[in-house]
């Protein structure tokens, strides 16, 4: 399952610089695009080897999924916080409103999951 984490995730940091280099190309105002793609790769590429890291450290996959949702909040509550003081916002009404999205995503792709797995018959 890391490995899939991990070969998923860095395919979407990929997509993630990509999309962040056109973003800044067509804003006449960005000043570099390649740096803004770089640190946004980047940054992605990090988080994805955090949330995945579990999974090549515990043998089960429960201790695993327990980390990672642990690692989850904290990447969230780290950022949250930064674009909370640079952006000048409240940082809880921003955090409980990551955290809902973030989470509420994470609940569906499951749920899809576990529907893809029951209709295709998939045994794990």
């Amino acid at each position: 399952m890391g490995l899939a984490g991990l070969i998923g995730g860095i395919a979407a940091a990929m997509s993630m610089a990509s999309s962040e280099y056109l973003s800044k190309r067509s804003d006449e105002t960005a000043k570099d695009p390649r740096k803004a793609a770089l640190y946004t790769g980047t940054v992605y590429l990090i988080t994805v080897l955090l949330l995945v890291a579990p999974n090549f450290v515990f043998k089960n996959i429960y201790p695993a999924l327990a980390a990672t949702l642990a690692i989850a909040v904290l990447v969230i509550v780290f950022f949250t916080y930064f674009v909370s003081v640079t952006k000048e916002v409240d940082f809880k009404k921003r955090l409980a409103e990551t955290l809902l999205v973030s989470f509420g995503i994470a609940a569906i792709s499951f749920a899809i999951g576990l529907a893809l797995r029951f209709f295709l018959n998939i045994q794990v």
